[in-house]
């Protein structure tokens, strides 16, 4: 009998909601979208990688997709947060391009989550995602460009230009599976970019 009130008692707290919040799951969904893309989100395996029931999941999210809409939106947050919160403070616009493309050079795990995303544009979750965090960064970089010294239309299509760069490295990297780039050979590329982009 006491083993049995014990085993109850264990399950009740496998299940007790207050284990892990809604961030802890749209994290763990993070990871797996940057490990094995979106396709591999699933509650059970999730679940397992966390430690907990599916009733854990459950008390959270009503779906896998509301799931992934929950992921998706901390990324966007964590990606803004980690990028352009960290510029606020440098007033030089060439500095605050340069600290630009030295940050996103290095901040690897958002790319692969990216780079998954741009694979699942026929989801519903991850279109509008997606079409806001280019439309932001285009904008971030058409008005650091201005505030460079360019015409208006120039600073539209260099922030093109620079989005489309990094855009097309990503595929070669991450989707055209191209060999990657020793240390010294990718600092001499982002150095390369950085000289020929800002003005």
């Amino acid at each position: 009998m006491q083993r049995m009130v014990n085993q109850l008692e264990k399950a009740e707290k496998m299940d007790k909601p207050a284990r892990l919040s809604a961030e802890d799951w749209a994290l763990a969904a993070l990871d797996v979208i940057a490990e094995s893309g979106l396709a591999a989100v699933a509650v059970e395996p999730l679940a397992k990688r966390l430690g907990v029931t599916k009733g854990s999941f459950y008390w959270h999210f009503p779906s896998r997709d509301a799931l992934l809409v929950a992921a998706l939106e901390r990324w966007e947050v964590m990606e803004q947060e980690a990028v352009f919160g960290k510029l606020e403070a440098v007033s030089d616009p060439r500095a605050r391009l340069r600290d630009l493309f030295l940050l996103v050079a290095h901040e690897y795990k958002t790319h692969i989550i990216y780079s998954e995303l741009l694979k699942a544009l026929d989801h519903s979750a991850v279109q509008p995602v997606l079409a806001r965090v280019s439309q932001r960064r285009l904008d971030y970089l058409t008005a650091s460009f201005r505030q460079a010294g360019m015409p208006r239309i120039e600073a539209q299509h260099r922030a093109r230009l620079t989005y489309a760069a990094y855009v097309g490295f990503l595929q070669l990297s991450l989707q055209l599976a191209q060999p990657r780039l020793h240390h010294d050979e990718f600092e001499a590329y982002v150095g390369h970019v950085m000289t020929t982009l800002i003005p």
